[in-house]
């Protein structure tokens, strides 16, 4: 018996680009098959409309080609009939018979047609050896294989009955005409055949370009959904319509990574704010079990226990809202407010606090303002930002509180005169638990900003954190409302 021969030694590379292949895709996929592919479907259904319309125009030329041929020949067919009728009502049968001959004597092309006989179907005149079979004098047209001077020919032919129980046949030769319908059929049929291998090589042309970028999407989706984030769509410059797919997919994914990256670091601040007052109220309530002789001592402790476990909750509550803006929810809410008499509200507000710490609070509205939005979060946003500049603010500086429109945006600005958020650190300044470095001491939770940003991406503006030199410029820019949308149609209501 002949052994078989082992299989060769696979490399080092061989063996990891194996085990990295069958990571990405553990399961091999089965090749579909050709007739199943999407490509191969759009190149069908297209071959089949260019097919349909080419067939469509190709019967319309051989229609309109055939039918002047055919209109021509039996125009002349009656003019011809209706001048030998009058070589028959002015003199008779001979005249008609000389009438007869003296066309075919001069008939060039060879391609007139007569024939005449008596009642008993004897020729007395014309070129034809005998009547054709199932021709009949009646207001009809006949096309025949007829022998003329004993060649085989296709005529086109009119039957009419004279007086005296004769009957003349006046007809032409058609054999150009069917070969020429021929022809046009023999070319529609070559056009289809063509048509169709077009239309194959179509497919296969389409069915690799569908294939190559599905298969590129399918590959970094499935490299994705199995944790590797890192993966993107390439795009091969192209301008096309797959390019602005790839383009909008790594969008898509970049998004998610944010999103992601968000979830790991809004996970690590919870862990590290929250395990603080936590472990404080735990030492606190342990404290007072141990060492409390007193009911006043118990109650200030569990009282200030209480205030740590408020400020968790505060935490959670502001998380909370915040995933519910992000997610839209509050769309429902939404009304044609006019922020100007909300803003003065706010401003009547904050101006005495900031007197009651020494600051000058500026404001400039210019109303109105019409926004289609929520006025509980506007409200909390404009809240927070000059949360904020109070906060940071030294005593005697001036807080700018201002909000304006030119007809498409609304800008709202509270700038302050504190320390301000270097250039770095405004990139991250609204994310979820971001504090810098010169707000560590103070107390707060981080999430003012967030929430600031989340508002104004609900109401399709932004929030920028600009330098105010010093201090920190907060500007809100959002879409003023120019015309009723369509949402305000099943139910406006104004708030004021």
């Amino acid at each position: 018996m002949n052994a078989k021969a082992a299989p060769a030694p696979l490399d080092g590379k061989a063996i990891l680009r194996q085990r990295l292949d069958a990571e990405l895709d553990p399961q091999p996929r089965r090749r579909k098959p050709f007739i199943r592919s999407a490509g191969v479907r759009f190149a069908v259904v297209y071959a089949t409309i260019f097919g349909l319309s080419a067939f469509a125009l190709a019967f319309s030329l051989w229609y309109a080609t055939a039918g002047l041929l055919q209109r021509q020949v039996e125009m002349a067919i009656r003019n011809d009939a209706t001048a030998l009728a009058d070589h028959f009502s002015v003199g008779g049968l001979p005249s008609l018979v000389e009438a007869i001959n003296d066309r075919l004597s001069a008939n060039v092309n060879g391609d007139a047609i007569y024939l005449l006989v008596d009642p008993l179907g004897n020729r007395i005149a014309g070129n034809l050896d005998q009547w054709p079979d199932g021709v009949n004098p009646v207001d009809a047209w006949y096309e025949r294989p007829v022998m003329r001077n004993g060649v085989h020919s296709v005529a086109l032919l009119r039957a009419y009955a004279l007086l005296g129980g004769d009957e003349l046949l006046v007809g032409r030769d058609a054999r150009s005409r069917v070969e020429l319908r021929h022809l046009l059929r023999d070319g529609l049929a070559w056009a289809m055949a063509i048509m169709v291998a077009l239309g194959l090589l179509g497919a296969i042309v389409v069915r690799s370009m569908f294939r190559r970028m599905i298969q590129d999407i399918s590959t970094t989706t499935r490299a994705i959904s199995r944790g590797d984030l890192s993966r993107r769509v390439n795009i091969y410059g192209n301008g096309d319509e797959f390019d602005e797919l790839a383009d909008n997919i790594n969008d898509m994914l970049d998004r998610i990574t944010r999103l992601m990256d968000g979830v790991r670091e809004v996970s690590n601040s919870i862990a590290h704010d929250l395990r603080t007052p936590i472990t404080r109220a735990r030492a606190r309530l342990e404290d007072a079990a141990l060492r409390a002789d007193t009911k006043e001592d118990l109650r200030s402790a569990i009282e200030r226990a209480t205030v740590d476990l408020d400020a968790i909750i505060a935490v959670f509550q502001a998380l909370l809202r915040i995933a519910e803006i992000e997610a839209g929810a509050r769309r429902s809410a939404f009304a044609e407010i006019d922020l100007a008499p909300l803003l003065n509200d706010i401003h009547e507000l904050y101006h005495d606090v900031a007197e009651e710490r020494g600051l000058r609070l500026k404001t400039e509205i210019t109303g109105p303002l019409l926004l289609w939005g929520d006025r509980e979060l506007i409200q909390q946003a404009i809240t927070n930002l000059l949360d904020n500049a109070l906060k940071f603010s030294e005593a005697g500086s001036e807080i700018l509180f201002s909000a304006k429109t030119d007809g498409v945006t609304i800008t709202i600005v509270v700038a302050d005169r504190g320390p301000g958020i270097s250039a770095e650190d405004r990139r991250r300044a609204t994310d979820r638990f971001f504090r810098a470095e010169s707000a560590r001491n103070t107390a707060g939770t981080g999430l003012g900003l967030a929430l600031v940003a989340a508002v104004a991406q609900v109401h399709n503006g932004v929030l920028r954190l600009l330098d105010n030199n010093p201090g920190l410029r907060a500007v809100i820019t959002c879409p003023a409302l120019v015309q009723e949308p369509p949402e305000a149609k099943l139910g406006k209501r104004v708030i004021r």
